[in-house]
């Protein structure tokens, strides 16, 4: 009945096999192990290209600011939209790790940016004046911290706009595999053949313990990454331990599976909501995050009963601090609900039930 994050989950029972089977024996330390030689492989294949390149961290924070370190100098900028995770939820890490980078939020309708608004932000970003930090990157979140997904014509619109002015595209996918089993493409359409530089790969929102990976497709950005990943703290001795999760959320689709599932929970949650009078669904359900209006006794009510979910109001433990506030609307009464891999739909009906029932309908 926890619906606050898709990080109150345990692991997958595969990843957790995967670890006690990894655990037996000896191992080369420092990602010079099979398991991490595998992995590379592994992700060409599921990426549909062999110049990639794949460096394991432990956290999404981690892989987020070491990849903008990356590509944006100590006095870039980096365009991002003004919920991203990076902005809002990261502590300065981003600022820290380039250097100094600035970041320029932007606003955009769903959590998302649109190339019409980088356009604009660009043609008065001073650009080669020595007085203004210099555009480098743009970082878009897919799926967005609204739970809404890019298509490919939308990112490869922003892409080809941000390497016309010389930037580089990040994409923070801490959710990934949700936009892409929401839009049931190739990883590649959603990457590199959408112009997308640099993906941080997530898999801890979605069964694993603690691993998500920096995936360069461009190898010439890679360059002098390592180092940066071993000064961050993020070079692990027992590698094999981060490449074995990964090895296995990958293997026979685990990844896309999870994904699914939970996709298919917030598509239930936000339908059976949705049809409840005085409930509103703020944004596009397209992926494993629910914004909804509810009334607040309501709201109260499902608390009491120990359903667990965040009131968009206050300060979650990760997303947008005042988020329908951004987009002009009253934050009151919003609230958001996560769903994820291992949520029982027996949860959902419950939740259902419950808020049937508080809202005088039941």
């Amino acid at each position: 009945m926890n619906f606050a994050s898709d990080n109150v989950t345990g692991v997958a029972p595969e990843i957790l096999a995967a670890l006690a089977a990894v655990n037996a024996g000896p191992a080369a330390p420092y990602g010079d192990d099979a398991v991490t030689a595998r992995l590379e492989a592994r992700m060409a294949e599921v990426f549909e290209t062999d110049e990639l390149a794949v460096f394991p961290v432990a956290t999404g924070t981690a892989a987020n600011a070491l990849a903008l370190a990356a590509v944006a100098p100590s006095y870039g900028a980096v365009y991002c939209h003004a919920s991203a995770h990076i902005n809002t939820e990261e502590c300065g890490a981003p600022e820290f790790f380039t250097g100094g980078a600035k970041l320029i939020d932007l606003p955009g309708a769903s959590g998302k940016l649109w190339a019409e608004d980088l356009a604009a932000a660009l043609s008065v970003a001073g650009a080669g004046s020595v007085h203004r930090v210099q555009p480098a990157a743009v970082s878009l979140t897919q799926a967005s911290d609204f739970g809404t997904v890019y298509d490919p014509d939308e990112l490869r619109a922003i892409a080809e706009l941000a390497h016309a002015h010389g930037l580089a595209v990040h994409v923070d996918g801490a959710r990934f595999a949700n936009a892409v089993a929401g839009l049931g493409l190739a990883p590649a359409d959603l990457t590199w053949r959408a112009g997308v530089d640099v993906l941080s790969f997530g898999a801890t929102k979605n069964g694993a313990l603690a691993a998500e990976a920096v995936v360069f497709f461009n190898r010439a950005l890679a360059d002098g990454f390592a180092f940066r990943r071993k000064r961050a703290g993020h070079l692990f001795s027992k590698m094999r331990f981060l490449s074995a999760q990964l090895e296995a959320y990958l293997a026979d689709d685990l990844w896309l599976r999870n994904a699914a599932h939970a996709n298919r929970m917030a598509a239930r949650l936000a339908d059976g909501l949705g049809r409840l009078p005085g409930v509103e669904i703020v944004y596009p359900v397209q992926a494993n995050e629910i914004f909804a209006r509810l009334p607040e006794p309501a709201i109260a009510g499902l608390l009491a009963d120990g359903f667990a979910f965040y009131r968009w109001d206050e300060t979650p433990e990760d997303g947008l601090q005042g988020g329908a506030s951004r987009e002009g609307g009253a934050s009151a009464g919003l609230v958001r609900l996560v769903t994820a891999f291992d949520t029982e739909p027996a949860a959902v009906e419950a939740l259902l039930a419950a808020a049937e029932r508080h809202l005088g309908t039941g």
